[in-house]
């Protein structure tokens, strides 16, 4: 920035003075400070005023500022200069406003003559589309084509800005008056249609009806075999007014939606358990082979029981790995057995102590059963009574083999 505190000067009473081509002129008194400060302090506010000027120059040469204000902006700088409390160039700033006036102007000028031609190609549009709305609503019959293209018209009506008030109300009644006439003319000819759709909105109501009455159930296969009927009978059925139709068929839809999320949902949910149960009884399978029976089958067959007891307790999984499980496991089971068979042969009944632990194993298993029937917990019993079959089915064995 220039040093505008050259253009000035401060006597011994403090007075202020700024110099300019017609001489030096008072512009203030300072009593603050020195005579430094006073200068700095006016040379500020000239500063001031040559940021306005910056501002207003560059918005007028990036064509962002309206010519007509940036003129009056300039010509209010220009006259306030003359009396300015400030020391800096006022010549030359003085200078810069009068170009600046001068190209403020001529850009008012070239404004308002486009403006001009603006608001002439603006009529021009509207009334192409006044003329194109009279013929449609005298001639069309293409009922939805013609109506979309008056909306399009109406689109296009709102975005055309700049013509004068009284026009635009004229042509905007001639444009209504266009658009009336055809909805008069469209709504006698589907005035005879709305019997049927009275019909075709009572028919779907019912479908709706009977699809939200379905929406919560869990009788999965039948409930979705009988919504893809009624599905069948909306598509069949005619249609409801545009309303009634779109209401009805987002809750219908929706009905649907909520059945059909629910199920897949549980189905996820099914297949997630029986893939970890899987896993699980896969692991166990893989320990159970392990074992080795012949070297120790009481150790063995004590192992295979917590493995069994593991194994029940796990569940479901796939069907279509239900077989090769069982009989994976059975294999595992056969061989135990087996190797028991030969130990318990070498080994009198009475003097046999696995046979006592199976029997109490087994007492144990039916007190479980007991306390699983009194708690009412169907999933209990169920794996209650697989355990006590499997305890049962090896105590039996055992003593057949004794």
């Amino acid at each position: 920035m220039s040093d505008w505190t050259a253009y000035g000067r401060v006597d011994a009473d403090g007075t202020v003075y700024c110099k300019t081509a017609d001489g030096e002129r008072v512009v203030g008194s300072w009593q603050a400070g020195t005579p430094e400060e006073g200068l700095a302090h006016f040379a500020r506010r000239f500063a001031d005023k040559v940021t306005e000027v910056d501002l207003i120059e560059a918005r007028l040469k990036s064509g962002a500022a309206d010519p007509a204000h940036s003129l009056s902006s300039v010509k209010k700088l220009r006259a306030e200069l003359t009396e300015a409390h400030v020391v800096g160039d006022v010549d030359g700033l003085a200078a810069r406003l009068d170009r600046l006036a001068t190209l403020a102007e001529e850009s008012a000028t070239a404004a308002k003559a486009a403006k001009e031609t603006a608001r002439n190609e603006a009529q021009a549009r509207k009334v192409a589309l006044v003329e194109e709305a009279e013929k449609i609503a005298a001639e069309s019959t293409g009922w939805k084509a013609a109506g979309d293209r008056l909306k399009e018209i109406l689109d296009e009506w709102k975005t055309i800005r700049g013509i004068d008030k009284k026009t635009d109300g004229e042509l905007w009644k001639r444009f209504a008056a266009a658009r009336d006439g055809f909805t008069r003319r469209r709504g006698a000819h589907f005035a005879t249609l709305d019997g049927q759709r009275k019909q075709a909105q009572t028919a779907k109501e019912e479908l709706v009806k009977e699809a939200e009455s379905l929406s919560g159930s869990e009788d999965w296969a039948d409930t979705a075999a009988r919504l893809k009927d009624l599905m069948a009978q909306w598509k069949a059925a005619p249609r409801a007014s545009k309303e009634a139709e779109q209401r009805l068929w987002d809750r219908f839809r929706a009905a649907q939606d909520a059945f059909f999320s629910r199920r897949s949902e549980v189905f996820s949910a099914r297949d997630a358990e029986l893939k970890g149960n899987l896993e699980r009884k896969q692991a166990l399978l893989a320990e159970a082979e392990a074992v080795d029976v012949d070297a120790d089958p009481k150790g063995a067959q004590n192992k295979l029981r917590e493995i069994q007891g593991q194994w029940h307790d796990i569940g479901r999984v796939p069907r279509e790995n239900m077989a090769s499980l069982d009989r994976r496991m059975r294999a595992v089971e056969d061989k135990l057995r087996q190797a028991m068979d030969s130990a318990w042969r070498r080994t009198e009944p009475s003097a046999n102590p696995l046979l006592a632990q199976m029997r109490d194993q087994v007492a144990e298993a039916e007190q479980r059963l007991e306390r699983a029937k009194a708690s009412g917990d169907a999933k209990r019993i169920r794996e209650a009574e697989k355990a006590l079959a499997g305890k049962q089915q090896f105590l039996k064995l055992a003593e057949q083999a004794g």
